[in-house]
C-alpha cells in the first residue's frame, strides 16, 4: 500500500514536470505573430542577474515632428545582438516573432524576440509633404 502511493505520487510529479517542459518548449518555439518594426535603436544591453538576455528598445517615428512610439524587444542570440550593435545610430528594420505566455523573464523581459535586422536606406516622409522630385542639374525644366 505504501509502495503504491509512492508510485502514484512519482507518476503525478513526472507528469507535472513533463507538462511544464512542454509548455516552456511550446511558448519558446511557437510564434503567435511576426512582423517588422522600423526605427532607431535607443537602448540595447545585456541584462539580468542569473539569466543574461539582450534587451532593447527602438524609437519608431511615424512622421517628422511626431512623438516617437517605443517598441521593446529581446534578442536571444549573440550573433543577432552583434548585428544590431553594428547598425547602431542608423534607422533599422527589426523582424520579430511574438511568443506569448513565456513562463519566466529568464527567457527574456519581453514577448517580442528579434530574429532579423537590416538597415533601412530610405528616409521617412510625411504623407502631407511628398518627397521633392529629383532634379538633374544638367537639364533645365521646360518653360510653361
Amino acid at each position: 500500500m505504501h509502495n503504491k502511493a509512492f508510485r502514484i505520487l512519482a507518476a503525478l510529479l513526472s507528469l507535472s514536470v513533463l507538462l511544464v517542459l512542454a509548455w516552456v518548449w511550446l511558448s519558446l518555439n511557437w510564434s503567435y505573430s511576426e512582423g517588422d518594426r522600423a526605427g532607431y535603436v535607443q537602448k540595447f544591453s545585456k541584462k539580468g542577474w542569473l539569466c543574461k538576455t539582450w534587451e532593447g528598445e527602438i524609437a519608431m517615428v511615424t512622421m517628422p515632428g511626431a512623438i516617437p512610439e517605443k517598441f521593446s524587444f529581446t534578442v536571444r542570440e549573440d550573433a543577432m545582438a552583434e548585428q544590431i550593435n553594428a547598425l547602431s545610430g542608423k534607422r533599422v528594420v527589426l523582424h520579430y516573432q511574438q511568443h506569448k505566455f513565456i513562463p519566466s523573464s529568464c527567457f527574456g523581459e519581453t514577448e517580442y524576440f528579434v530574429v532579423g535586422a537590416r538597415e533601412m536606406l530610405d528616409t521617412p516622409t510625411s504623407p502631407a509633404f511628398p518627397p521633392a522630385p529629383a532634379v538633374n542639374p544638367g537639364v533645365l525644366p521646360a518653360p510653361r
